[in-house]
Order: structure tokens, then sequence, then C-alpha cells
């Protein structure tokens, strides 16, 4: 082998290559950012528009299918969503991860754009902006004051801190939750302003004629110009109140103080937001949609921290929930886990090497390789995530595992009584091709993940690529700096007492032992064929038993109530709902269960009101957050007059407050679809692990419908849009002008005295002026009123109209079994012309399922045909990947007896499987082959074979499951998911290290008797040209 030839003659290049690689590794492990999953935040674009006034049916109809057509033919589209409610239409579209969002904003403005001319001349331009993926805040901050209202904290919040903590890197915006911003509010007297003649149209443009700042020219002197401007004199609500509105007959001036109170007040006085039960503000950190989450919260973190100085002293800042805390616990649990990996490696080595020189030499590769595949992450462009630091937890055994069959090689040369450097020159060029055959059968197992799609596609492409890299530093590391160690600190000698010399004594029986064995068991192939028909049975029986989903439930320490009321239920009746759920969970924050507990309402979306919760740390509390959320869920269910419910977010499966289940239903007409909706919500709910069953489309939203009687109404010269105008002054609000306090600019308001609007009978007393004779009519002579139900809100779903049906998963049921439920019920209760599809994480398990028997299959594939290749044979790889279906049963049954499921965890686990069952495999067959063509008998050199390679076959075993073992018995944050692969790796290595032994050299015995080795036609050309002289161009 050249590079270990080069390596022993040349130890000092030999080390300075292996230096190198250590320097870039650390320069690249400098730069690389830290982030929990790589970056697979979808590319998402929102087109919004207003029309106000029109219902959702007309929404949707003129305004939502026609920009939903227009869009459609975008390339890269992965799905479109929206919903149409009164006066608004909501469109988002989520394109394929390979799409570029800059690039897909401006085709979607460009569409957008072509289709403004068929819209309602009423409606607004549509606004198409590049939404996060996630717009909940990634951190909150609670500001709270020992003096100061709600109203004054906002005030200052806007002032001095939004925008400070606005510029921190990676901050898209600072919500505020539960602020109440000033605004002037107008509350408009009817019976005051009827009694004097006034109408609602003759305030609001009196107000916005007279409140204005304008310029006036100038006046020029000889030696300086004046500019001329006219004050703003409205300031204050006495300012207002003065304002005249109009003159009566006998020239008296009526004020607006007259006909309305006049205050400052809140904008909007319906949210509310309580830290640990007081009242107080929140700042929201919300991140740009492709930032880093860590990074966002440690330079929101600095920035905080600078504006602590400079605070009053009557004005607190107080962290509250972060979501950055869970995944930098997450990561140095992995840190830890690496850590105990490692010595758990040298240890085992130390036992069966019993020489602290010996043990050395692996144990350096380990961090050379680790460090040196961070230099492939950077040049790729990957972090340093959850997934790629696990990847170097699983590489830790591989890695090791091409300097063991080195070392072990040599030392036993020594052993034999050849100089170390000599030893070392010819132990490293014997199995220098085993080395390189088995990091090239890694990679290739792992390479085929790259194809994978879509989310799962990108968080296994840097997983994959990460061992791979690993993995081909390691063969590198093991070929160059082992050989030159071990010829450097390697001596001869024998172990004479203690513990060394027994492990050397039992050894050498097994491998007596084992070498007799083969005798009998490569004479009886029946028993390997029941042995492998058993396992493929048992692989087919055990992956239908045990359950599947997207990913482990996470125990992520923080989680959330979300409450969802009846239909036009009024904020106060959500207040006082909202605090009967916080006086259940106070207790709680008492007893020190819950480390923060924030509520607010309304809530995010179309949640009435949320509260997000925090457990105590991981360190002090002996509970999982599930059995928590379990406990507090059912104390919610006697809340009555709302639905409340607890989730915890899934780290990969995104962001937003969408349920694990969400099962959509499309069809033609909404009437089809609520007939569908009753018929599966009515039998799932016979499923007793589908819990909180509900639906996006509600047919009960109240609504009063004012019917304009236009004969009447065009009889007396009343205008509708005079009507429209009034009616919502007098029963909601509009902003009609602003004034300047200090600097900033406020809203000014006119609204209605809510107790006069309590019934429905209550607008008899409004008038509206008459455009033709200047009188003012009674609006109730032109309206009638009927009351009906319907729905506030109309969703689609890939251009079809749609219902989604969602639901929250108990206990142990998972994903997989509950969409096969309701997919069953689909096909046996509603008829053929209904077409189903998946959101969320439901649409991410769909994909998820198809794609990874496909890579499964190309890993196999792949693996054979690589194998193929280097040993010049069809049956040779046969022969290795045989023992693929028993590391597969070994994982299953793993998985089985720890009540694991399969996930994109377990599934990663398996695919690596394939590699490291070959890899004990490829020794023995490439070290039958070497004694083959050094002149043995076929059966002595199989059996020897198998007998000299037991050593690092049970070393390199020892090694791989020891270091997976930490994963197996991880806890703390994020334990869950390194768990499922911890135990797939150990239970499938353990079994198929041990059933290689015999499975290999069977089936070596029965199929590659007639085999040549990859040098036969090699030998066979040299043979010929040594007897047939080479003649050029002679006659004969």
């Amino acid at each position: 082998m050249l590079l270990s030839d080069i390596s022993v003659k040349r130890p000092v290049f030999a080390t300075v290559i292996n230096l190198l690689l250590i320097i870039f590794g650390v320069v690249a492990i400098s730069m690389l950012a830290l982030r929990e999953y790589p970056d697979i935040d979808p590319p998402i674009v929102s087109v919004s528009t207003k029309y106000t006034g029109a219902s959702a049916n007309i929404v949707e109809t003129r305004i939502t299918q026609l920009l939903e057509d227009r869009i459609s033919g975008i390339e890269g589209i992965k799905n479109i969503t929206s919903a149409s409610t009164n006066g608004r239409s909501d469109i988002t579209i989520e394109f394929k991860l390979s799409r570029d969002i800059d690039a897909a904003a401006n085709d979607v403005r460009e569409r957008v754009s072509r289709a403004l001319n068929n819209l309602p001349d009423q409606a607004d331009p549509p606004e198409v902006s590049k939404a996060d993926s996630d717009q909940s805040a990634i951190v909150w901050y609670n500001l709270r004051s020992t003096n100061l209202n709600t109203m004054e904290l906002t005030d200052y919040a806007e002032r001095f801190l939004v925008d400070r903590l606005s510029v921190a890197d990676g901050v898209a915006r600072v919500q505020i939750g539960g602020g109440r911003r000033y605004a002037m509010k107008v509350f408009l007297d009817r019976n005051a302003m009827a009694a004097r003649g006034i109408t609602v149209t003759d305030v609001e443009s009196v107000i916005s004629s007279e409140n204005v700042e304008l310029p006036a020219g100038e006046v020029e002197s000889l030696d300086r110009n004046f500019e001329v401007r006219v004050a703003r004199t409205f300031l204050s609500p006495e300012d207002f109140a003065a304002l005249t509105v109009a003159v009566g007959d006998d020239g008296y001036l009526v004020r607006l103080g007259e006909i309305a109170n006049v205050e400052l007040a809140a904008e909007d006085d319906e949210t509310e937001f309580r830290g640990d039960g007081v009242n107080m503000i929140g700042l929201g950190i919300i991140k740009q949609s492709k930032a880093n989450t860590l990074d966002v919260a440690r330079s929101a973190k600095a920035q905080i921290r600078k504006i602590e100085e400079t605070l009053p002293d009557n004005i607190f800042i107080v962290p509250s929930y972060d979501s950055s805390v869970f995944i930098e616990a997450s990561i140095n649990e992995v840190y830890e886990t690496l850590a105990i990996a490692m010595l758990m490696v040298v240890i085992v080595i130390y036992l069966f090497l019993g020489n602290v020189r010996a043990t050395l030499i692996p144990a350096v590769t380990v961090p050379v390789s680790l460090v040196a595949a961070f230099i492939v992450m950077y040049a790729l462009g990957f972090s340093i995530n959850l997934l790629t630091l696990l990847a170097m937890v699983l590489a830790i055994g591989l890695v090791v595992d091409d300097a063991i069959v080195v070392l072990e090689n040599i030392s036993r040369r020594i052993e034999m009584g050849e100089p170390p450097i000599l030893a070392a020159y010819r132990g490293a060029r014997e199995v220098g091709f085993a080395v390189i055959a088995t990091t090239l059968v890694l990679i290739s197992v792992f390479v085929p993940l790259v194809f994978l799609e879509g989310n799962v596609g990108r968080l296994f492409t840097e997983f994959a690529l990460a061992i791979a890299a690993a993995v081909a530093f390691s063969s590198f590391t093991a070929l160059t700096l082992s050989p030159m160690m071990a010829s450097k600190i390697l001596k001869k000698r024998t172990r004479s007492a203690g513990f060394g010399a027994w492990m050397d004594k039992r050894f050498h029986a097994l491998e007596n032992r084992y070498f007799k064995s083969l005798g009998s068991t490569i004479h009886q192939p029946f028993i390997m064929v029941l042995l492998l028909i058993v396992s493929v049975v048992a692989l087919v029986q055990m992956s239908e038993k045990l359950p599947s989903e997207f990913v482990p439930k996470e125990d992520r320490g923080n989680f959330y109530i979300l409450m969802n009321s009846q239909e036009g239920a009024s904020f106060e009746s959500n207040a006082a709902n909202l605090k009967l759920i916080e006086d259940i969970l106070m207790p709680y924050r008492e007893s020190g269960k819950i480390g923060r507990l924030l509520v607010r309402t309304p809530g995010f979306g179309n949640n009435a009101g949320m509260a997000i919760i925090g457990s105590a740390d991981w360190d002090e509390r002996d509970f999982s957050t599930f059995t928590l959320m379990d406990e507090i869920s059912a104390k919610l269910d006697a809340v009555p007059d709302v639905r409340a419910f607890s989730i915890m977010r899934s780290g990969i499966s995104g962001a937003g407050f969408g349920r694990p289940v969400q099962f959509v239903l499309q069809g033609d007409t909404y009437e089809n679809l609520v007939e569908w909706r009753d018929i599966l919500i009515e039998k799932a709910s016979e499923n007793r692990n589908l819990v909180r069953i509900d639906s996006d489309y509600k047919e009960t939203s109240p609504q009063l419908l004012v019917n304009i009687d236009r004969d009447r109404a065009a009889d007396l010269g009343v205008s509708i849009s005079d009507i429209g105008r009034t009616l919502e002054v007098m029963l909601g609000q509009r902003t009609v002008s602003t004034f300047l306090d200090r600097g900033e600019e406020y809203d000014v308001i006119i609204e209605g005295i809510e107790a006069d609007f309590r019934s429905p009978n209550s607008i008899d007393n409004l008038y509206v002026r008459s455009s033709r004779s200047g009188e003012l009519i009674p609006m109730d002579n032109l309206l009638t009123f009927e009351e009906q139900a319907t729905s506030s809100r109309l969703n689609r779903y890939n251009r079809m109209r749609a219902v989604t049906i969602s639901a929250n998963l108990a206990g142990d049921y998972t994903l997989g079994e509950g969409l096969a439920y309701l997919e069953n019920i689909v096909r046996t209760e509603l008829p053929d012309n209904v077409s189903i599809d998946y959101k969320g994480e439901s649409q991410l398990y769909q994909e998820q399922g198809n794609s990874f028997v496909y890579v499964f299959m190309l890993a196999l594939a792949v693996t054979y045909l690589i194998l193929a290749a280097q040993f010049e044979s069809w049956v040779h790889p046969l022969v290795i990947m045989l023992t693929v279906p028993l590391a597969l049963v070994g994982a299953f049954i793993g998985l089985y007896f720890a009540g694991m499921t399969l996930n994109i965890y377990s599934q990663i686990g398996l695919v690596m499987l394939i590699g490291l069952a070959a890899k004990n495999g490829i020794l023995i067959v490439e070290f039958a082959n070497q004694l083959r063509d050094a002149g043995m008998n076929f059966e002595d050199a199989l059996r020897r074979a198998a007998a000299q390679r037991l050593r690092p076959i049970v070393m390199t075993g020892f090694t791989t499951v020891f270091s997976s073992l930490p994963l197996v018995f991880a806890s703390g944050p994020g334990a869950e998911s390194r768990m499922v692969i911890g135990m797939v790796i150990a239970a499938g290595v353990l079994v198929s290290a041990f059933m290689t032994l015999y499975v290999v050299p069977t089936a070596y015995s029965w199929l590659a008797r007639n085999t040549g080795s990859p040098q036969q036609r090699t030998n066979e050309i040299e043979r010929l040209e040594v007897e047939i002289p080479y003649r050029k161009g002679e006659e004969n």
C-alpha cells in the first residue's frame, strides 16, 4: 500500500499531514454555525389581500381562486394553502427546499401583478411577503414596572426598546405581547348627535379636514427666508373636545366634546398578557426565516444586557420563555456523549490489547478523523447541529475500527518475531486493501441518503456526509499515522502476569475452539439457510408489528396550552376562561413543577387564548413533561365553555402549532365536505387514541345580516356607502386621523359607546343625511336584520376546497397508526369522489415513508456493486451481504423489546447497519483470498482467515457497541431520538458480529469454492508473459 509504505519510511511527513488535518479541522469548527437541525426551513411566500366589507364567500370566488389559478404554474411549489375570511384573503405558498426564497417571491409578485386587473375595484392590491415559516417568537422577555400601567409600559417599549432589539443579528421583528398602544378615542353619543342634527359622516370629515399640518409658503426678507407652516393644534383630549363640529341656527358652535367623550385610551384594549400571574407586557423576538435560533437568541441576550444598563429604576426586563435553552442543552448532552463514547472505546481497546502503547495508536486516530471531518462539513456549507454531532458519536465506533484492524495485524507480526518497523511495513500492506474496502463500503452506504428528497433529505444529507467524511479520514489516518506510530512505539513483549496474560490465554483458547468448530459448521449449510429464512420471515413479521411515526416524541421542556372558544365568543368571556386555566396552572408554578408560565389572549392564529409553560430544568425534575401535560390536560377538561389542550412542538416537523394528525378532505362544495367531515369525525371519535378531534370549518359563527331597502334609500337620497360607514363607526371603529405626542404619531379613532349596542335592535337612534334635502333620515326606516350562522373561514388546499381534520395522539399511539385508521374510514364510509391529502407533520411522515424503502434498496445495490468491483467477483459480495438480514433482525428485536418505534432516526440506523454488517464479512473474505493466493488449500485458508480475524472482529464489534451505549442510555434533553439510533446500532451489531463468524465462512465455503481471487487474472497474465516471449509484428 503506497500510503502505509511512505508513512513507515517517512514518519515526520506522516505526522505533518495529520497535524495539518487537525489544524484545518479546528479552524473549520470555529467557523461553522451552531444550530439545532440542518437548515430545513422551507421557503414560504404569502399573499394577503384586503377586500373590506366582502363576505368570505365573495372573497373566496373573486380573489382567492383567481390568485391561486395564476400562482399555481410557478416552478417548485410544494403546496398552496389559503383561507378566505370576511374582508380578507390569505394564501400561503410553500416551495420545495431547493427553491431560492427571493426568486420564488419575485415569481409570485410577477404572477400576482398580472391578475390585478381582474380583481374587484374595491379590493386593496395584494401584498406579497416572504413570510416566516415560523411566525412565533423564539424568546419572550417580560417587561414589568412597579408603578407604570400597561399603556405607559407599551409606550416605553415602543420608544426605547423595540428598535434597539430589532437591530440584533437575525431578528426579523419584535412583537409586543399584551401591549396597549395609545390612541385618541372619540366615543360618539348617538342621542346627543341626534339632538343636534349631526351624523357620523359630519364628524369624520371635520376631524380629517381640521387636524392637519400644512406648508403655507414662505416669507422672504432681504437677508433671510422663513418657511411658513400651519401648526397642528390638536395635541390633547381637550384640544379635540373643543373642535367645532357644526354651527347651530343661532350661530351656536357645536363642539366635539358635547356629542362625544374624548379620551386618551388604548387603541385595542382586547388583549392581555400575564407572566406568573402578574399583568405585564411581553417582548417576543421573531427570527428571520433563514436565521439560526441559537445565534438570534444570543444576540438578543447581549442586546438586552446593554439595554438593562440604561433602564430606569422602576422598569425590569425578566427573561421568560427561551426555545434556545433546549437546543443548547441537547447539544451539550451530545458533547458529553461524545466524550463518554471515546473513553469507552479506549477502555475496550486496552482490555483487548492489554498494552498502553498499543491503546494509544487507535485512540489518537479518533480525534484526528473526527476533527478532520469538520473540514468537509465547512466546505459543503453544513452546520454543527444535533444530527452532525450524532454522526460524530456514531463515527467513533467506525473510525477506530480501521486503526484496530491495522494495529492488530502489526502486533500479531511483532509477536511472530519481526522487528517493529518491518512488522508495521508488512502488516499495514497486508490489510491495506481490507481497510480501503470497508471504508468504501461504509461510504457507499451513506451516499444514497443524499438522494432523499425534501426535509428528510436535507436532514440526513448532513448526517450521512459527516459520517462518510469521518470514515474516509479514518482510513487515511489508519494507513498513515497508525503504521508510523506502531513502527516507533510498539515493542515485542510477552504478557507474563495479570489481566493481560489471562486475556491473551483466553483469546488463544477461543481462537482454537473457533478454528475447530468451523471444521464442522462449514459443512452444514442447511443450518445457515434455515437461519437466513427464519431471519427474513422474522423481519417481515417484526416490521409489521413495530409502530411507525415521523420522529419520536421529544421532551423539549416547553409546551403550550391552546384555548379554542365557540365561534363569536367575546374577549371578556375568553379572558375569564383563560383566567380559569391560569388558576389551574398556578399551583404547579408555586410547587416548582413549572418554571415559567405566560398566558395571553387572544392567542396566535385562530386561538382564543394560549399559555406558554416551561417545566423545571431537566436536572431539577424527576418526571417527564409529557406526564405533566397529561395531568394538566385532564384538569383542563373541567373548564366549561372552551376546549383547551396542550401540545409540545416537534423540532423537525417544523414550527407553528400544527397538531400531529392533520388529515385533509378535499371536494367540490363545502356542503359535501361538511357531510363527509361529520361522518369522519363521528367514526374517528370511536378511536380512544385520537383525542380532541377538531376541524377547521365550523358553520356556527353568529352573524347579523343587514338588508337595505335600496328603493327607499334611493327615494330619500341616502347613499349605501353612508349607511355602511355609519354602521362601521358606531358598531366597530374607524381610524380617521393621527396626532403627535413627544415626537411619536398615534391614531385618532372614532367609535360608538359600547353600552348603547348590546342587542340587534339598538340601532334605532342612528341617522344619515339625505344628499337631496339635507334632512336627517333615521336608519331603522331603511334597514331590516336577520340572524344567521355561517363559517367565518373558508379554507382551500392545493387549489381545492378543503376541510382539515386535526387531532392529538394519546399515549404511545403513533402517527402512522392514526393516519391508517382515518384512511380506512375514508375507504369504507365515504364516497369515491372525496380526495384526501395531508398537512404538517402528517405530510412529512407520508413523504419520508415512501422515500426510505427506495434509499435502503439503493444502499444495498451500491454496496453490492462496490464490493463486486473490489473483489472482482459477483459471488464474494453476496457472501458478505448475507449478514445484513441478520443485523436488521437484531435491530428490530432491540427496538421491539425497548418499546421504540420505526422513525427517521431508527431508519438511518438501519441503513448504517448495511455497512457495519458487511464490514466484518469483508475482513474474513479478503484474508481468505490472500491466503488462497499464497497457495494454501481452500478449506484451510478459510478456517485460518476466520480464526486470525476473530480478534479484530470481536474488538471492532465491541467498540461499535460500546460507542453506541451512551446513546442507548441517554438522558436529558433530546435523549429520545438518540436512544433510538443507539439501540438500532448496538442490537444490530451485537447480533451480526457473532452471526458473521459462522454465516460468512459457511456461505464462502459453499458459494465461493470455485471462484478466484482478485489477483488471479493478474497472476495468470504474469505467468503467460514469462512463458511466451513478446514479439512485435513478425511473420510466423
